[in-house]
C-alpha cells in the first residue's frame, strides 16, 4: 500500500471505522454477505438500523471481500478500502518477500496500507507497522488480528500506528530494528508516476531512513525511475505472478543478496518454487535465427528487468527478429519464465489468407500477441469472424521489415 496523503480523516469517520472492525458490525456483514435480497432491499434494511455512512461500509466492504479473493485466503474476515484493495500486495508474493525477513526479530512495516505485506512480514518476525492515514492503521490492525491468530505463528497480531514515518526515522527504535519494508506512495500527486522523487514519502526521505537503518526492502512501481545511486547500492529484483509484473523490490543492506546483478523472479501459485533469472543488462542480445518447431516469450519480470539476453543464453535460444522479444528453437522447454509455443503454420500477415487458414483449421478461439506491430487485436478478431470449435494462438512480429504471422499452440507448462 502506501504512505496514504489522506490524513484528513474525521473523528466521526474514525469511529466508524473503528465501528466496522469491531465485532458490532459482524452481525451486518454476516447479514450482507448472506442476503438473496435485491440491493435496493439490503440498504432498505440497514438504513432501518445504521446510518448512511455505516450502511455505505457495510456494503462496500461486503463487495470488496469478494474481490479481495484472488489476493487473500482469508479476505472474508477482512477489512479494505477499494484503494487499499488495489494496492496490497498479494499474500503469495507477500509470502516470498518474506522469507528474506525470517530470523530478524524486530521488523517495521513502513506505509501499511490495509497490511498485505505486514500479514506476511508477521509470520516472519515480530512486526510494528505504521502508516499516516489513521484509517489504513485501523484497517491494519484489524487485519492482523484477523488474520495471524490463524496461523501457527510465535509472533503476536501486529499493531499499525498512525505515525508518520518521516517522524518515525528520528526515533530510535527505528535505528535498532532488524530490518524494515516501505511501499512509498505513487499517487501522492494525485495521478500514479513512476519517478521515486515524486513518491510519497521520496527519495530524500527514504535515503534518510536509510542512512539510520540501512537493512531495507523498498517496494516499486515494475518501471520505477531509480535513483542514480540506488541500482550500485541495492539489489534489484522484479516479481511476476500470474504473467503481469507486480513490483520492483530493491534491497538494501542485509536484505541484498547480490548488489552486482540484477533479478527476475516467477511466482506461481505458491505450491512450486520460485523461478529466478540473474544476470546483468550487458549481456549482448541472441543470435537471430529463422523460426523454428517452438517460439517462446520471456515472462513479464525478465522483460522489466532487462534480463531477456540472460535467460535466452541459458536457454540457448535465438531471437527471431532483433530488438523483439520472441525466441526459437526446436525442442519444447518447462521453464516458468518462458511461455511456450508450438508452431503450425509460418505466413505472410494478411487478413483474408489468414482468416481462410484459422477457417481450413477450424479455429474459433484466437489468442492474440503481438510485438513490434501496431495492430488492434480486438479489431483484427473482428475481422478474421473466427468460427470453429479448437483454440489457437497467434503471435505477430515484424521479420525483414515484414509482419509475419505465426499460428501456433500453448505448450502447458504442467
Amino acid at each position: 500500500m502506501s504512505n496514504s496523503s489522506d490524513t484528513s480523516a474525521t473523528l466521526e469517520q474514525r469511529d466508524d471505522y473503528r465501528w466496522l472492525t469491531s465485532p458490532a458490525a459482524e452481525p451486518w456483514l454476516s447479514s450482507m454477505r448472506d442476503s438473496q435480497l435485491p440491493l435496493t432491499a439490503q440498504v432498505a434494511a440497514l438504513r432501518r438500523e445504521l446510518s448512511p455512512e455505516r450502511t455505505h461500509l457495510v456494503l462496500e466492504l461486503t463487495a470488496l471481500r469478494d474481490r479481495a479473493q484472488a489476493k487473500f485466503t482469508y479476505a472474508g474476515t477482512m477489512f479494505f478500502t477499494a484503494r487499499g484493495l488495489e494496492q496490497a500486495t498479494d499474500e503469495i508474493v507477500a509470502a516470498y518477500k518474506a522469507r528474506r525477513f525470517h530470523g530478524r526479530d524486530v521488523i517495521f512495516d513502513l506505509c501499511a496500507g490495509i497490511g498485505g505485506d505486514l500479514l506476511a512480514l508477521a509470520a516472519a518476525g515480530e512486526t510494528t507497522a505504521f502508516d499516516r492515514d489513521p484509517i489504513m492503521a485501523i484497517l491494519a490492525t484489524a487485519n492482523g488480528r484477523a488474520c495471524v491468530d490463524r496461523r501457527t505463528t510465535v509472533n503476536p497480531p501486529p499493531i499499525c500506528h498512525a505515525l508518520d514515518v518521516e517522524q518515525l526515522g528520528e526515533q530510535p527504535d527505528f535505528a535498532e530494528c532488524s530490518a524494515w519494508h516501505i511501499d512509498p506512495d505513487r499517487r501522492s500527486t494525485g495521478r500514479r508516476t513512476t519517478r521515486v522523487d515524486l513518491h510519497e514519502p521520496a527519495t530524500g526521505a527514504i535515503d534518510r531512513l536509510l542512512a539510520r537503518n540501512p537493512h531495507a526492502a523498498i517496494k516499486l512501481s515494475p518501471a520505477a525511475q531509480l535513483p542514480d545511486d540506488w541500482p550500485e547500492r541495492a539489489e534489484l529484483e522484479w516479481i511476476s505472478r500470474g504473467r503481469e509484473c507486480r513490483q520492483l523490490v530493491a534491497w538494501f543492506g542485509k536484505l541484498a543478496h547480490d548488489t552486482d546483478r540484477r533479478r527476475a523472479t516467477v511466482l506461481g501459485d505458491g505450491t512450486m518454487p520460485p523461478r529466478s533469472i540473474l544476470g546483468t543488462v550487458e549481456l549482448a542480445p541472441p543470435r537471430i535465427a529463422p523460426i523454428g518447431r517452438y517460439l517462446f516469450e520471456p515472462d513479464a519480470a525478465v522483460l522489466a528487468a532487462d534480463l531477456g539476453p540472460a535467460l535466452a543464453a541459458e536457454q540457448s535460444l535465438a531471437g527471431i527478429s532483433t530488438g523483439i522479444a520472441y525466441w526459437t528453437g526446436d525442442a519444447p522447454l518447462v521453464d516458468p519464465a518462458l511461455a511456450c509455443f508450438e508452431v503450425l503454420e509460418v505466413l505472410p500477415f494478411r487478413v483474408k489468407p489468414l482468416a481462410s487458414l484459422l477457417r481450413a483449421r477450424n479455429i474459433g478461439q484466437l489468442e492474440i500477441k503481438k510485438r513490434g506491430v501496431a495492430l488492434d487485436p480486438a479489431e483484427l478478431r473482428r475481422q478474421l469472424r473466427l468460427k470453429g470449435d479448437d483454440s489457437a494462438t497467434l503471435l505477430l512480429a515484424p521479420i525483414a521489415k515484414r509482419v509475419t504471422a505465426v499460428l501456433a499452440r500453448r505448450v502447458s507448462q504442467d
